[in-house]
Formats: structure tokens, C-alpha cells, sequence
């Protein structure tokens, strides 16, 4: 694990990556504790004020201190993000894996159906499926899942082919094993660097998946602190105040970067002769 670490954040942008996801996640995690008001605290005396000492972010339209929502919104935003991107992938690598062992008509029919659906663009299948469920920050998050999960299963399969044929895999079948004795103890595990690679990659879009569902309403609802949604309730006063629209777009730009950086940062670590 520590040189794992240590090739890691010895490439320029596994480092800066590394420091921007954590970075990010402490926000998530420890935000309304840091944030120095309530993210719903009015103070219509104070509204659309810029960056001070009272306000390090400036205030919104009615009074409310943005930093403190962009500290609580980073949970309700990134996390998750997060959240939505390891049940996609845990649904994509188990489709994935158990198409590459089964393989024949199974392979096929589960993969064509894949390839059905991966047509579809992310966004816009998301939007359907938020339509089908309802507009909710939980229904968000299934439907960014679930939008993720074919690709997942691509990739996860196209590594599971190879691992489909070794020794292990072939002891396991004449001990008798079932299939999903075999698909999730013998071969997943055997899968997961680029799984690892890939999720890391998809968290940045699943973040402007959830602030873009938000931005149309379909997400987060009013008074939410959710980045998306501060955006869209920032347009009709962006010529009142620039940071109403600035700090939210920062935010989701910094994690978006960093985990991007550090996707390709786990890629030169899990090839050591690239590292």
C-alpha cells in the first residue's frame, strides 16, 4: 500500500488530484461543521454583498452566506455523486463479469442490450429515467446509476475475458463452484484496477450529471444547498452579482478536475512501469 501511494502521488497529476479529492471530500464530509453560518440563515439587509471579511463568498439574493452553502451543499452534491457512480459500477462490474463467464448467447444477448442502451446518451437517459421515477434527490441518484451501469459492464467484461481463462477460474469450475460463486469470488476481484480507474473517472461526471438534473428541477429542490440548483437560482441575478454564479461553478469545475487528475493518476500507479 505504500508504494502504491508513493507511485501515486509521484506523477504531477495523481498528486494534485489526490490533494483536490481529499480536498473535496472533507468538505463533504465535515462542511456543516465548517460552514461558519447556516446554509439557511436570511439576512435580507445583506443581500448580493461581494467578498469581505463577514462573508468570505459574498451573500445571495436573500442574505445567505455561499460559503456556507457550498460547504453544505458539497454533501449533498459529491457524495452523492459518489454514492450513485459505486452502485453503477457494482451493478456494470457484476453484469460484466457474469456475461464474460457465461459467454455463447448470454454474452450475447446481455452485451447487444448493452450496446442498446450505451446508444442512449448519459444525460439524456438520466433525464428519462428522473421522469419515470419522479423529481427527487434519491431518483437523481438511480437514474445516474443506472445510466452508468452499461458502460461499467463494457468495460468490466472486456478485462473478464482474459481473466475468464485462467487456471484459477478453471479449478473453480471443476470443483463444481456455481456462477456466482465463481463471478464474484473468483473473477471480479481479479478486475477491479481498471473498475478502480474508471469509477474514479465517472464520479467528475456524475457531479454534472447531479447539477445539471438539479439545475432543471429534476434533482434537488429549493431550499436546498445542492450546486446545481445554486446555479440555476443565480441566473435571474447574475447582473446583480457575479458570485452568485462564480463560486458554484468553481466548485463543481475543482471536482471535476481533481477527480479526472486522479484517475489518471491511479492508472500510472497500477502500471508500475509506467509510474
Amino acid at each position: 500500500m505504500t508504494d502504491f501511494l508513493k507511485r501515486l502521488v509521484r506523477t504531477p497529476q495523481g498528486a494534485i488530484g489526490t490533494a483536490l479529492v481529499v480536498l473535496v471530500l472533507l468538505a463533504a464530509v465535515f462542511g456543516p461543521m465548517l460552514a461558519p453560518y447556516g446554509a439557511e440563515d436570511m439576512s435580507p439587509l445583506a443581500r448580493f454583498q461581494g467578498p469581505e471579511m463577514t462573508h468570505l463568498f459574498g451573500t445571495d439574493q436573500y442574505g445567505r452566506d455561499i460559503l456556507s452553502r457550498l460547504l453544505v451543499g458539497a454533501r449533498a452534491t459529491v457524495l452523492m455523486a459518489v454514492a450513485a457512480t459505486l452502485l453503477g459500477a457494482a451493478i456494470g462490474a457484476v453484469l460484466g463479469t457474469t456475461s464474460a463467464y457465461l459467454g455463447g448467447r448470454f454474452d450475447e444477448a446481455i452485451m447487444r442490450t448493452v450496446d442498446a442502451v450505451m446508444a442512449i446518451p448519459s444525460l439524456l437517459f438520466a433525464l428519462l429515467i428522473v421522469n419515470l421515477l419522479g423529481t427527487s434527490a434519491v431518483n437523481a441518484l438511480l437514474s445516474v446509476a443506472i445510466a452508468f451501469a452499461p458502460g461499467m459492464a463494457r468495460i468490466t467484461r472486456s478485462v473478464a475475458l482474459s481473466v475468464r481463462k485462467q487456471d484459477y477460474v478453471s479449478a473453480a469450475v471443476a470443483r463444481g463452484e456455481g456462477t456466482a460463486y465463481i463471478v464474484l469470488r473468483e473473477m471480479l476481484p481479479n478486475v477491479v484496477a481498471p473498475i478502480i480507474i474508471e469509477m474514479t473517472i465517472r464520479v467528475s461526471f456524475a457531479v454534472l450529471l447531479f447539477a445539471t438534473l438539479s439545475f432543471l428541477g429534476l434533482g434537488a429542490q429549493p431550499p436546498a444547498a445542492e450546486w446545481g440548483l445554486m446555479i440555476s437560482e443565480a441566473r435571474q441575478y447574475m447582473h446583480r452579482s457575479v458570485w452568485l454564479l462564480l463560486w458554484p461553478c468553481l466548485a463543481i469545475a475543482t471536482v471535476a478536475i481533481g477527480f479526472n487528475l486522479l484517475g489518471d493518476g491511479l492508472r500510472d500507479a497500477f502500471n508500475p512501469k509506467t509510474a
